[in-house]
Protein backbone atom coordinates (compact mmCIF):
# COMPACT_ATOMS: atom_id res chain seq x y z
CA UNK A 1 0.00 0.00 0.00
CA UNK A 2 1.31 3.42 -1.01
CA UNK A 3 1.74 6.01 1.74
CA UNK A 4 -0.01 9.23 0.89
CA UNK A 5 1.59 12.44 2.06
CA UNK A 6 -1.39 13.92 3.90
CA UNK A 7 0.08 17.41 4.16
CA UNK A 8 0.93 17.56 0.46
CA UNK A 9 -2.54 16.31 -0.45
CA UNK A 10 -4.19 18.91 1.79
CA UNK A 11 -1.97 21.66 0.34
CA UNK A 12 -2.98 20.65 -3.20
CA UNK A 13 -6.67 20.62 -2.25
CA UNK A 14 -6.31 24.12 -0.76
CA UNK A 15 -4.51 25.32 -3.89
CA UNK A 16 -7.37 24.00 -6.05
CA UNK A 17 -10.04 25.56 -3.81
CA UNK A 18 -8.33 28.95 -3.79
CA UNK A 19 -7.67 29.09 -7.54
CA UNK A 20 -11.11 27.81 -8.43
CA UNK A 21 -12.84 30.18 -6.00
CA UNK A 22 -10.95 33.11 -7.52
CA UNK A 23 -11.97 31.96 -11.01
CA UNK A 24 -15.66 31.81 -10.27
CA UNK A 25 -15.47 34.97 -8.18
CA UNK A 26 -14.47 36.66 -11.45
CA UNK A 27 -16.98 34.91 -13.71
CA UNK A 28 -19.84 33.78 -11.45
CA UNK A 29 -21.48 30.38 -11.39
CA UNK A 30 -23.96 30.66 -14.23
CA UNK A 31 -23.63 27.81 -16.72
CA UNK A 32 -20.25 26.75 -15.41
CA UNK A 33 -19.04 23.17 -15.56
CA UNK A 34 -16.25 21.26 -13.88
CA UNK A 35 -14.34 21.43 -17.17
CA UNK A 36 -14.74 25.23 -17.32
CA UNK A 37 -13.49 25.56 -13.76
CA UNK A 38 -10.57 23.20 -14.36
CA UNK A 39 -9.59 25.04 -17.56
CA UNK A 40 -9.81 28.50 -15.98
CA UNK A 41 -7.84 27.47 -12.91
CA UNK A 42 -5.13 25.53 -14.76
CA UNK A 43 -6.02 22.10 -13.37
CA UNK A 44 -7.27 19.16 -15.36
CA UNK A 45 -10.67 17.70 -14.57
CA UNK A 46 -9.23 14.36 -13.40
CA UNK A 47 -7.04 16.03 -10.77
CA UNK A 48 -9.98 18.07 -9.47
CA UNK A 49 -12.05 14.89 -9.12
CA UNK A 50 -9.31 13.38 -6.96
CA UNK A 51 -10.24 15.91 -4.27
CA UNK A 52 -13.94 16.63 -4.83
CA UNK A 53 -16.92 14.39 -5.57
CA UNK A 54 -18.51 16.74 -8.07
CA UNK A 55 -19.02 20.39 -8.95
CA UNK A 56 -21.37 20.95 -6.00
CA UNK A 57 -18.84 19.52 -3.57
CA UNK A 58 -16.14 21.79 -5.01
CA UNK A 59 -18.37 24.87 -4.78
CA UNK A 60 -19.46 24.12 -1.21
CA UNK A 61 -16.00 23.30 0.12
CA UNK A 62 -14.17 26.11 -1.66
CA UNK A 63 -16.74 28.73 -0.62
CA UNK A 64 -16.59 27.69 3.03
CA UNK A 65 -12.80 27.51 3.06
CA UNK A 66 -12.13 30.75 1.20
CA UNK A 67 -14.69 32.78 3.15
CA UNK A 68 -13.23 31.51 6.43
CA UNK A 69 -9.87 32.85 5.16
CA UNK A 70 -11.53 36.21 4.49
CA UNK A 71 -12.71 36.21 8.12
CA UNK A 72 -9.17 35.44 9.26
CA UNK A 73 -7.84 38.36 7.19
CA UNK A 74 -10.38 40.65 8.83
CA UNK A 75 -9.61 39.42 12.35
CA UNK A 76 -5.87 39.80 11.77
CA UNK A 77 -6.44 43.53 11.24
CA UNK A 78 -8.27 43.89 14.57
CA UNK A 79 -7.18 46.68 16.86
CA UNK A 80 -5.20 45.86 19.98
CA UNK A 81 -6.37 48.89 21.91
CA UNK A 82 -9.08 51.55 22.00
CA UNK A 83 -6.86 54.14 20.31
CA UNK A 84 -6.54 51.97 17.16
CA UNK A 85 -10.25 51.14 17.12
CA UNK A 86 -11.37 54.31 15.33
CA UNK A 87 -8.89 53.96 12.48
CA UNK A 88 -9.84 50.31 12.10
CA UNK A 89 -13.55 51.14 11.82
CA UNK A 90 -12.90 53.89 9.28
CA UNK A 91 -10.54 51.86 7.08
CA UNK A 92 -11.69 48.24 7.18
CA UNK A 93 -14.85 48.64 5.02
CA UNK A 94 -12.82 50.09 2.14
CA UNK A 95 -10.08 47.51 2.56
CA UNK A 96 -12.72 44.75 2.60
CA UNK A 97 -14.34 46.03 -0.60
CA UNK A 98 -11.00 46.26 -2.39
CA UNK A 99 -9.55 42.96 -1.20
CA UNK A 100 -12.61 40.75 -0.94
CA UNK A 101 -15.57 42.38 -2.72
CA UNK A 102 -15.80 39.77 -5.49
CA UNK A 103 -15.58 36.98 -2.94
CA UNK A 104 -18.50 38.39 -0.96
CA UNK A 105 -20.56 38.64 -4.15
CA UNK A 106 -19.82 35.02 -4.93
CA UNK A 107 -20.50 33.87 -1.37
CA UNK A 108 -23.96 35.40 -1.48
CA UNK A 109 -24.58 33.94 -4.94
CA UNK A 110 -23.72 30.50 -3.57
CA UNK A 111 -25.38 30.66 -0.16
CA UNK A 112 -28.62 32.28 -1.32
CA UNK A 113 -29.13 29.63 -3.99
CA UNK A 114 -31.85 27.17 -2.94
CA UNK A 115 -29.41 24.42 -3.89
CA UNK A 116 -26.82 25.53 -1.32
CA UNK A 117 -28.89 27.39 1.28
CA UNK A 118 -28.44 24.75 3.99
CA UNK A 119 -24.65 25.07 3.61
CA UNK A 120 -25.00 28.82 3.99
CA UNK A 121 -27.00 28.35 7.17
CA UNK A 122 -24.26 26.06 8.53
CA UNK A 123 -21.56 28.53 7.51
CA UNK A 124 -23.29 31.45 9.22
CA UNK A 125 -23.83 29.46 12.41
CA UNK A 126 -20.07 29.05 12.41
CA UNK A 127 -19.66 32.77 11.75
CA UNK A 128 -21.78 33.51 14.82
CA UNK A 129 -19.54 31.28 16.94
CA UNK A 130 -16.28 32.60 15.46
CA UNK A 131 -17.25 36.24 15.93
CA UNK A 132 -18.31 35.56 19.50
CA UNK A 133 -14.89 34.03 20.16
CA UNK A 134 -13.30 36.99 18.41
CA UNK A 135 -15.27 39.37 20.66
CA UNK A 136 -14.05 37.45 23.70
CA UNK A 137 -10.45 37.99 22.56
CA UNK A 138 -11.11 41.74 22.30
CA UNK A 139 -12.80 42.02 25.71
CA UNK A 140 -9.60 42.56 27.69
CA UNK A 141 -8.06 44.80 25.00
CA UNK A 142 -11.05 47.14 24.78
CA UNK A 143 -12.41 46.79 28.30
CA UNK A 144 -15.93 46.07 27.02
CA UNK A 145 -17.79 42.80 27.76
CA UNK A 146 -17.81 40.48 24.78
CA UNK A 147 -21.63 40.31 24.91
CA UNK A 148 -21.60 44.00 23.95
CA UNK A 149 -18.79 43.69 21.41
CA UNK A 150 -20.32 40.79 19.46
CA UNK A 151 -23.33 42.66 18.04
CA UNK A 152 -21.08 45.62 17.22
CA UNK A 153 -18.83 43.31 15.20
CA UNK A 154 -21.90 42.16 13.29
CA UNK A 155 -22.83 45.77 12.52
CA UNK A 156 -19.34 46.48 11.23
CA UNK A 157 -19.18 43.30 9.16
CA UNK A 158 -22.64 43.76 7.64
CA UNK A 159 -21.89 47.40 6.82
CA UNK A 160 -18.54 46.41 5.28
CA UNK A 161 -20.03 43.58 3.23
CA UNK A 162 -22.92 45.77 2.07
CA UNK A 163 -20.40 48.39 0.99
CA UNK A 164 -18.29 45.74 -0.80
CA UNK A 165 -21.38 44.55 -2.68
CA UNK A 166 -23.03 47.87 -3.53
CA UNK A 167 -20.59 50.71 -2.72
CA UNK A 168 -23.41 52.36 -0.80
CA UNK A 169 -21.62 55.16 1.03
CA UNK A 170 -24.78 56.46 2.78
CA UNK A 171 -25.57 53.06 4.31
CA UNK A 172 -21.95 52.58 5.35
CA UNK A 173 -21.58 55.99 6.98
CA UNK A 174 -24.87 55.69 8.88
CA UNK A 175 -23.93 52.24 10.22
CA UNK A 176 -20.42 53.36 11.20
CA UNK A 177 -21.82 56.44 12.93
CA UNK A 178 -24.16 54.43 15.16
CA UNK A 179 -21.41 51.88 15.78
CA UNK A 180 -19.04 54.59 16.98
CA UNK A 181 -21.71 56.11 19.22
CA UNK A 182 -22.35 52.73 20.83
CA UNK A 183 -18.63 52.18 21.34
CA UNK A 184 -18.19 55.56 22.98
CA UNK A 185 -21.04 54.78 25.38
CA UNK A 186 -19.62 51.36 26.22
CA UNK A 187 -16.07 52.63 26.63
CA UNK A 188 -17.28 55.38 28.93
CA UNK A 189 -19.42 52.94 30.88
CA UNK A 190 -16.86 50.16 31.28
CA UNK A 191 -13.57 52.02 31.33
CA UNK A 192 -14.56 55.54 32.26
CA UNK A 193 -12.37 56.92 29.48
CA UNK A 194 -13.14 59.92 27.33
CA UNK A 195 -12.83 59.12 23.64
CA UNK A 196 -13.73 60.64 20.31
Amino acid sequence: MRTVNVKAREAKKIEIMEKVFDCYADSGLNNISMKDIADKSGFNVASVYQYFNDLDDLIIQSTGYCMAKVEDDFMAKAPNNVEDLWKFIDEVPYWTAKEHGKKYCLMYQVYTSPKYKKYGQEFFKGVDQRYTEYAKSLESKLGIPYEKITPLIFILIRASVHYALFEDEFYLKSQLSILKEALILFIDKYKGNNTK
